[in-house]
C-alpha cells in the first residue's frame, strides 16, 4: 500500500530528485484513498469520503498558479461520533497514505497558557520534528549506497592500518642544475616499493571480500567516537526556547572524543551514522521540511469534545477549556509559530478534529473555532453485522492476528461462521447492555474467549482448534449472564 516510490541516483541535481520523490497520495484518486481506507475501516463511507477528499485537494492546491494558490484555503473536518467505530483508525492510516508531514495529537493533553501543561503550539512544533526527520530519511535513502561504501573503506583502513613503523624512504627523485627531474631510486628499492603495494592491495581486496560475506562481523576493532550528546535543559512555560539553549550550550562544549573497542557490525553502525551526518546538507533538509509543513502539513486533532464546554456561567475546569480553544484558534486560522527550525505559518495547515461529543456537542464549541472546521461528518454506530465484517474483512482483522499468534506455538486457530457470528452477536448485546466502546468490545470478549486456549500452549500440544458457536458459548454464557461478572470482565 505505501511502498516507496524508487529513489532518484545521488548524481541527479536536487529538483530533479524532489520532483522525482513524488508522495503516494499525489497518485491516489479520492476513489482509490477510499479503496485504500476500506482495507482497514468497516464501514463509515462519508466520513471516508470527507478525508479523501481533503487529502486530494492537498495535492491540487499545489498545481493551481501562484497568484491564486495562497488565496485557497483547507477545508478543516469535524468527525462526529462514538467511541470505537473507527475515527482514530482512519487517522492512522491516513498517516501512511498522506506522503506529507502528518501527526496525531490529543486536545486533552493541551492547556491554556498560563497552566502547568502544553500549550497549543507545540502541536505544530511537533509537526515540524517529524517533517525534517521525513526529509531527512529520504536524504539517506538516496545517499545511503556512498555512505555504505565510504563506510566499508573506513572499516578497511581500520582493519589493514598503514605501517607506521617505516621510515620515509629518501626522495626518489632529484632536480638537476638544468632543471630536469633525475630518477636516483635503486631498481631494487622501486621493485620492492611496488611489491609492497601490490600485497596490500591483495590483502585488503581479501579483506573486503570476507567484510561483505558477513564473515568479519564479529571482530573487534579500535575506533575513535565523539561525544556529543548534551542533555535537554527544559524550561517551565518555554517550550519554544529551551531546545536554543541546549543546542548552544553543545555548540560552546568542547568536542569529547574517546576509543573505543567495538565489533565490525558495531563500528559499521557508528561510522554510517558518521557518514550520513556529513553527506547530508542539512539546511537543505530544514528547508524542505519547512515549507512541506507549511504547504502539505496535516493535523489530526483527537478529543476536540473535551476542550467544549456548556453554555452558561463558567467555572471550574470549564475556564481552561475555553481558554485552550481561544489559543487553538490563531493555529488554525493562521499564526507565525516559533520552532527550533525557524518561524512557521500554519494557515495552510489541514486540521482534522475527532470527537464522541456524548456530554457536549459541537455547538458548544466557542463560534470562531465552529466557523474554522466548516466540514463535519458523522460517524454511525457499529452493529452486529458491521462487527461480523470487522472479524473477518480487513487485512489486520482480529481474527487473523490471533490465528498468526497460536501458529507460533505450532497450534491452528480455526473460527468457523457460527462462531464469528456468535462472537459479534455478544459484543454487541454488551454494548447495548453497558457503555457502548463500539469495535473496542471486540477485544475484550476475543480474550476472555481465548484465555484458556492462549495459556495452555504449547503444553495442550500442537493441532487443530475449532472456535464455533458452542464453544463460544461455553466460554462466555456464564459472564454475560452474570451482571457483575460482565461489568469488570466484558
Amino acid at each position: 500500500m505505501n511502498d516507496s516510490l524508487p529513489s532518484p541516483s545521488f548524481d541527479a541535481p536536487a529538483d530533479k530528485q524532489r520532483a522525482d520523490r513524488t508522495p503516494l497520495h499525489d497518485e491516489l484518486t479520492p476513489r482509490q484513498i477510499v479503496a485504500e481506507l476500506d482495507k482497514y475501516v468497516v464501514g463509515q463511507e462519508a466520513a471516508k469520503r470527507a478525508v479523501a477528499i481533503a487529502l486530494r485537494n492537498r495535492w491540487r492546491r499545489q498545481q493551481v498558479g501562484e497568484d491564486l494558490r495562497d488565496e485557497i484555503m483547507p477545508n478543516n473536518i469535524i468527525m462526529i461520533g462514538p467511541t470505537g467505530v473507527g475515527k482514530t483508525e482512519i487517522a492512522r492510516r491516513l498517516a501512511r497514505l498522506a506522503g506529507a508531514p502528518f501527526i496525531k495529537v490529543e486536545a486533552s493533553k493541551f492547556t491554556e497558557v498560563g497552566y502547568v501543561g502544553r500549550d497549543v503550539e507545540s502541536m505544530v512544533r511537533d509537526l515540524v520534528d517529524i517533517a525534517v526527520n521525513m526529509v531527512r530519511s529520504e536524504r539517506e535513502d538516496d545517499i545511503q549506497e556512498m555512505a555504505e561504501e565510504r563506510v566499508e573503506d573506513r572499516v578497511l583502513d581500520l582493519l589493514l592500518p598503514a605501517s607506521k613503523d617505516k621510515p620515509a624512504p629518501p626522495p626518489g627523485f632529484v632536480v638537476s642544475s638544468r632543471g630536469e627531474a633525475v630518477d636516483k631510486r635503486a631498481p631494487e628499492e622501486e621493485a620492492d616499493e611496488e611489491q609492497r603495494k601490490e600485497r596490500r592491495k591483495r590483502t585488503r581486496d581479501k579483506l573486503r571480500t570476507l567484510l561483505r560475506d558477513g564473515k568479519l562481523e564479529s571482530k573487534e576493532i579500535e575506533l575513535e567516537v565523539t561525544q556529543t550528546t548534551f542533555p535537554t535543559i527544559e524550561l517551565p512555560g518555554m517550550e519554544g526556547v529551551d531546545y536554543s539553549l541546549s543546542e548552544m550550550l553543545q555548540d560552546m562544549m568542547p568536542k569529547r572524543t574517546k576509543r573505543r573497542v567495538v565489533s565490525v557490525s558495531e563500528a559499521r553502525r557508528i561510522l554510517l551514522a558518521d557518514e550520513l551526518d556529513k553527506l547530508i546538507d542539512m539546511d537543505d533538509v530544514v528547508n524542505e521540511a519547512l515549507d512541506r509543513v507549511e504547504q502539505m502539513g496535516i493535523i489530526f486533532l483527537d478529543e476536540l469534545d473535551k476542550i467544549a464546554a456548556e453554555r452558561g456561567p463558567i467555572g471550574g475546569p470549564d475556564v481552561s477549556r475555553g481558554g485552550v480553544q481561544r489559543d487553538l484558534l490563531p493555529i488554525v486560522e493562521g499564526s507565525s509559530v516559533q520552532t527550533k527550525y525557524g518561524m512557521v505559518r500554519s494557515e495552510h495547515i489541514l486540521f482534522i478534529a475527532a470527537g464522541a461529543f456524548h456530554a457536549t456537542k459541537p455547538s458548544d464549541l466557542i463560534p470562531e473555532l465552529q466557523g474554522r472546521f466548516p466540514i463535519r461528518v458523522e460517524l454511525a454506530p457499529l452493529t452486529e453485522q458491521d462487527f461480523v465484517r470487522i472479524l473477518t474483512e480487513p487485512k489486520n482483522a482480529l481474527l487473523t492476528q490471533y490465528r498468526a499468534l497460536i501458529e507460533t506455538e505450532g497450534a491452528e486457530l480455526v473460527f468457523d461462521e457460527s462462531g464469528v457470528a456468535e462472537i459479534a452477536r455478544i459484543a454487541a448485546e454488551v454494548n447495548q447492555r453497558m457503555e457502548n466502546i463500539g469495535a473496542r468490545r471486540l477485544h475484550t470478549v476475543l480474550t476472555t474467549l481465548l484465555e484458556e486456549i492462549m495459556y495452555g500452549l504449547p503444553e495442550s500440544g500442537a493441532g487443530t482448534i475449532l472456535v464455533d458457536e458452542g464453544l463460544v458459548g461455553e466460554r462466555l454464557a456464564r459472564v454475560v449472564k452474570d451482571e457483575d461478572l460482565r461489568r469488570y470482565i466484558l
